[in-house]
């Protein structure tokens, strides 16, 4: 059982693939990466919000490599500091991903009705998935870091 000195260090190094919240950054670049690669095979239409998910999911994707780096180099100097932002950043993803994924689940669906192109129409349901996926990963995430972070 973890006590509360073992959770008063940040893991740094490959010691994040083996603690929680951090063994989802992962998990979190791979589903964000192939929403961002599903959006990108597919046409936007000039009324479509698939240009709002992709930047969405190149910003998510950007920032949490960056963040899972400083984390793997150590640069966070194991603050509570770092803990809140950690929270924070997967929070403000989450609620992103989240307004992303709707309107885009929507214009799926309206696609759908009228689909011409029965690939593009795959792609569009697969960034779906993956996207409801990588919101449900940030807030698993940001549920995990705010219990590490009360824990200091």
């Amino acid at each position: 059982m973890a006590t509360a000195g073992y959770m008063q260090r940040l893991p740094s190094g490959l010691a994040i693939c083996c603690t929680i919240p951090d063994i989802f950054y992962l998990p979190e670049l791979v589903f964000g990466g192939l929403v961002w690669i599903l959006v990108a095979c597919t046409y936007v239409e000039p009324h479509n919000p698939q240009a709002y998910v992709m930047a969405v999911s190149v910003f998510c994707f950007c920032v949490t490599f960056i963040w899972m780096v400083v984390f793997l180099c150590g640069s966070h100097h194991s603050s509570r500091g770092w803990a809140a932002a950690d929270v924070f950043y997967h929070g403000v993803a989450a609620l992103l991903y989240l307004s992303a994924s709707v309107p885009l689940a929507y214009v799926t669906v309206f696609l759908g009705k009228t689909a011409p192109n029965e690939q593009r129409y795959k792609f569009d349901i697969s960034a779906v998935v993956f996207s409801y996926v990588a919101t449900l990963l940030y807030v698993v995430h940001t549920i995990f870091s705010a219990i590490r972070w009360k824990s200091f």
